[in-house]
């Protein structure tokens, strides 16, 4: 059953230079259990996808339109046109969100302890004391060595991947049904990375999770993600199950961010593959396919208009006007 929807998401940065349509007319769902992948280059709008569902997007941006549906266990409420007061209910308590870089996520001058006990007591009736138990067995659920002495510790005392398990307790702690981790693995070195990923698998099935998983490594949504939808110029670009679309491919940008990954087998020597030219400026965007001044395989069709998602396999979905392409194709050089 989908515990979350997103629909036709709009989120636009209105500046002097131009307006910028961060998140553009996206729709994906979140099943109960179920980990979505999002993944794509940095400034792509995954992080903007993330701060709108939760209504966190900061002047001069706003949620210009589309509908955020949360089944709250009785019937779907749509997060994007209740009142703040019912929304703050939501936020944290049944969606909680780990943000991309916990130092600057943490208030420097408050215990870290006494910031996951606040994200307890905002949401529930409970004293300090009890609010302080709770929140250092969760700081021990988390595998924190020594929770108790690290509830008093400032942020700065802690080390990166300690810092990264803090937030993951301060997120956990009111037993949400969604989790939005954005980047939970960013300036971690390789084996934190492996812990913190294990430790996201392991409490997804101890507290039942749903989660969406942002990330621009497609090997760690590979191993994480039962869907991924990709988005490319804050467009989703393919949308399907995990190992369909990681082994086959069928939207150009998709296969060069799979080439771009290193290959265990294969010569020594072998230089990456990359993706030529950049994201483009989101206040001058191509006339039709967002991807086409990139695009190793474009045709006169692409610069026509704006490709449609269609689904060309059950639960695949692509937003590319020569789709579908032969199985090979994400093997081709």
């Amino acid at each position: 059953m989908e515990i979350l929807q997103i629909e036709n998401l709009r989120t636009k940065y209105y500046s002097p230079a131009g307006t910028i349509p961060a998140v553009d007319g996206i729709s994906f769902s979140i099943g109960e259990g179920e980990t979505i992948g999002l993944v794509g280059e940095s400034g792509c709008g995954k992080s903007a996808t993330a701060l709108s569902i939760l209504s966190l997007i900061q002047p001069p941006g706003r949620v210009d339109a589309g509908a955020v549906r949360f089944f709250n266990g009785d019937k779907f409420i749509d997060l994007s046109r209740i009142p703040e007061p019912e929304l703050r209910k939501v936020r944290g308590n049944e969606i909680a969100m780990i943000f991309q870089e916990p130092l600057s996520s943490f208030n420097p001058v408050i215990r870290v302890g006494e910031q996951i006990a606040e994200a307890l007591k905002a949401h529930n009736k409970i004293s300090s004391s009890e609010a302080r138990v709770h929140a250092i067995e969760m700081l021990k659920a988390v595998s924190v060595p020594e929770p108790a002495q690290r509830f008093r510790a400032y942020p700065h005392e802690l080390s990166g991947g300690l810092r990264q398990r803090a937030m993951i307790a301060m997120a956990l702690i009111c037993s949400p049904k969604v989790l939005i981790a954005d980047e939970p693995t960013t300036a971690l070195d390789v084996t934190v990375q492996g812990q913190i990923l294990d430790l996201l698998q392991e409490l997804k099935r101890k507290f039942k999770l749903s989660l969406l998983l942002i990330s621009h490594d497609l090997s760690v949504v590979g191993m994480m993600a039962d869907r991924v939808a990709v988005m490319y110029a804050g467009k989703i670009v393919e949308l399907g199950d995990v190992g369909d679309v990681l082994s086959h491919p069928q939207h150009p940008y998709t296969t060069g961010l799979l080439r771009s990954l290193p290959e265990l087998k294969g010569p020594r020597r072998k230089r990456l593959e990359a993706l030529s030219g950049a994201v483009p400026n989101l206040t001058c965007l191509p006339a039709g396919c967002r991807f086409e001044p990139r695009c190793p395989v474009r045709v006169a069709e692409c610069t026509a208009e704006v490709p449609a998602l269609k689904e060309i396999a059950p639960g695949h979905w692509v937003s590319c006007v020569r789709a579908p392409f032969s199985p090979v194709f994400s093997k081709e050089r």
